[in-house]
């Protein structure tokens, strides 16, 4: 029998074949990626191939739709009840080989797809299923035949897919009856390595998994299509816990306090995910039995609290984790009612204070793939650094405290409508006008008052309070040590003297809007923190300067990078090469979800970070007390100056215990 020649793009991938060899059969013999959930039963056309028409020199063959098999009554069934195909395409598993073929793979039609990040700097994210759908027909009970249904089910698997020795949790077996009769005996099996985690009648094309990020304020889930990579379904709700205390510290003083209370915030995390499963699957209109993996990031206690790990020796040093490694365990066993046999997978953590987060956010940005010198921070309560490249990866925390999310700042809050985001202060007259949430016009604008009426102007959020101190510092309000000059009470009626210091009024009304001398220090103290964790880095690691700069976190997509900068909060850089990553330890865990082989890539890339106790290193207060300044005592900011003019250094006159000082400014 004659052979030919069957070359596939974009792959390059070739090899002879007989003649009559379905396309399908010869990509799989080659390895090339070409997607079946059938089985070439011609049903879910997910194998569409274009063939090449034409003389190809590179591969010195002529390729042409006469070179396979005519379209057949298989096809014209698919076309009839699923839409006709795309001019030229046939489907793979029909189409058999009668002369040399070109034949190309669209992007639709491979497993491992790519899907595109938004972000250019961001690697895209291949599909690489943890997850894969198998529909089979399974051979019927017979009398003369003892063998039980779910043997005929691993041999109708290892037959039709080439998958031995097959396993199913019990959740699943108790499936298994109802749904082969249901399905007359044809079945869809998802198959998570060689374990089925869930069975439906018939063929089932569509698998759904959850991405989930459990911080200490919020827990935020996607709803995300295996296929495809398309998120379908986003929700978030505030994590329970929270009335256990407001930060990670006072969580684990509950539990060190109360005996067993751990197991109270276990309990509340998890109702929580289960819930938020709920809220995803109903936006997306399917079941909770179609959800056939999660995946999980969070801070180390969250983590451990996830598990039901007890977290109290995070709570003091050494601060030693119970497990650091990636873990999997069956959703049932945490509570959560999703696919029978579904799993969820941790990623891991990378030091006491540096968790599983973390690590989704290296996964997403991928510093250990670059040769420029990267810096992640996730800002937060406890900011979490990330610095190297592919050479050499560093990592620390610092605790900022709940100063960024509004804590502690007399007029601070949440993000929320109604919040104050944004602020820009007028040089000469030191004017305020500020933009809240919910609201795209600034407050000197015609309509304002009309279009916040509905939320009103309740406060300042972190991204506003990191704005109006920088705004403050450019405007001369304050020193840079931080004082607000009193001086300026002559010029401005917005400088207020409140006892021995003075205050800034960002608005009249109510409520009555100002920032104090309390407020600036308790923002010097947090950014300092950050910026001395970051030094820490950079010293470690030799070096005077990054290349990049990438803010995480929710609270991290919302500052304007140039401010933060102002403030120093980071190092100077080109402010081109400073972003904002948004959620990238959810974007972590969905590359986690959808990537199998990322999770290995993950998992090694962590075991290599070296971890720096910020508790430990001397120089950390050096490095702290120069932070305080803004922006800071001893480093020069040259990027930032090509950007940003500042203030002219000045003689300042402050108030302190009831005697006027004058100190020199910068």
């Amino acid at each position: 029998m004659a052979d030919h020649l069957v070359v596939f793009t974009p792959s390059g991938k070739r090899g002879r074949f007989a003649e009559g060899t379905p396309v399908l059969e010869a990509a799989r013999q080659l390895g090339v990626d070409l997607d079946s959930v059938c089985g070439g039963r011609g049903i879910c056309g997910r194998c569409q191939v274009e063939i090449g028409e034409g003389t190809f020199s590179k591969h010195g063959i002529e390729s042409g739709a006469r070179h396979v098999t005519a379209w057949n009554a298989v096809e014209a069934r698919y076309a009839a009840k699923r839409g006709a195909l795309a001019n030229g395409r046939r489907l793979g598993c029909q189409a058999r080989v009668t002369g040399d073929l070109v034949v190309d793979v669209p992007p639709d039609s491979q497993v491992h797809r790519q899907v595109v990040r938004k972000r250019a700097e961001a690697h895209p994210i291949e599909i690489d299923p943890v997850v894969r759908l198998a529909f089979v027909e399974v051979a019927q009970p017979d009398m003369h035949d003892p063998a039980s249904d779910f043997r005929r089910l691993q041999a109708a698997l290892a037959a039709q897919w080439g998958v031995e020795g097959v396993t199913a949790s019990l959740p699943v077996l108790a499936t298994l009856q109802a749904t082969l009769h249901a399905g007359e005996w044809s079945v869809t099996a998802a198959l998570r390595g060689r374990e089925i985690v869930a069975l439906w009648p018939g063929l089932r094309e569509r698998a759904h998994g959850m991405a989930v990020d459990v911080g200490s304020t919020t827990i935020a889930a996607h709803l995300t299509d295996l296929i495809t990579g398309e998120v379908v379904a986003s929700a978030g709700l505030m994590n329970p816990q929270i009335r256990f205390g407001e930060d990670l510290m006072s969580r684990v003083s509950y539990v060190m306090m109360n005996p067993g209370g751990e197991r109270e915030l276990t309990s509340s995390v998890r109702e929580a995910l289960d819930r938020l499963v709920g809220d995803v699957v109903a936006e997306a209109g399917i079941d909770r039995a179609d959800v056939l993996e999660m995946t999980v990031v969070g801070n180390p206690i969250m983590h451990h609290l996830l598990l039901g790990l007890n977290p109290v020796e995070l709570g003091g040093a050494p601060f030693a984790l119970t497990i650091d490694g990636a873990y999997e365990v069956p959703a049932r066993d945490l509570g959560i009612v999703i696919a029978p046999g579904a799993y969820v997978y941790a990623l891991p953590c990378i030091a006491g204070h540096v968790g599983a987060d973390t690590a989704g956010v290296v996964l997403s940005e991928g510093p250990y793939l670059k040769d420029e010198l990267t810096l992640l921070v996730d800002v937060g309560t406890n900011a979490e650094i990330v610095l190297g490249n592919r050479q050499r990866l560093l990592a620390c925390s610092s605790p900022t405290g709940p100063a960024f999310e509004g804590a502690q700042i007399s007029c601070g809050q949440r993000a929320a409508p109604g919040a104050i985001e944004r602020v820009r202060i007028d040089r000469q007259t030191l004017e305020p006008r500020y933009k809240v949430i919910g609201c795209d016009l600034w407050s000197n604008e015609p309509g304002f008052e009309e279009a916040t009426a509905s939320t009103g102007v309740t406060g300042i959020c972190g991204s506003g309070i990191i704005e109006i101190v920088a705004e403050m510092w450019l405007s001369g309000i304050i020193t840079t040590d931080g004082v607000i000059d009193g001086g300026l009470a002559e010029r401005s009626p917005r400088i207020e003297a409140t006892g021995r210091t003075f205050s800034y009024l960002v608005r009249e009304g109510e409520p009555r809007l100002s920032i104090s001398q309390n407020d600036v220090r308790a923002i010097q103290l947090a950014k300092a923190a950050l910026y001395a964790g970051i030094r820490l880095l950079m010293d470690r690691y030799g070096v005077d300067k990054v290349e990049r700069i990438t803010l995480a976190g929710a609270f991290g997509s919302h500052i304007d990078v140039r401010y933060a900068m102002v403030l120093g909060l980071i190092p100077d850089c080109d402010l081109s090469r400073v972003a904002s990553a948004g959620n990238a330890a959810g974007t972590g865990a969905r590359i986690a979800l959808l990537n199998l082989r990322s999770r290995a890539e993950i998992e090694k890339t962590v075991l290599g970070i070296e971890k720096i106790e910020t508790a430990l290193e001397p120089a950390f207060q050096e490095h702290f007390v120069n932070a305080m300044a803004i922006p800071n005592k001893v480093e020069p900011f040259p990027e930032l100056a090509k950007v940003v003019e500042f203030p002219t250094p000045r003689e300042s006159v402050a108030e302190s215990g009831g005697r006027r000082r004058r100190r020199r400014d910068g």
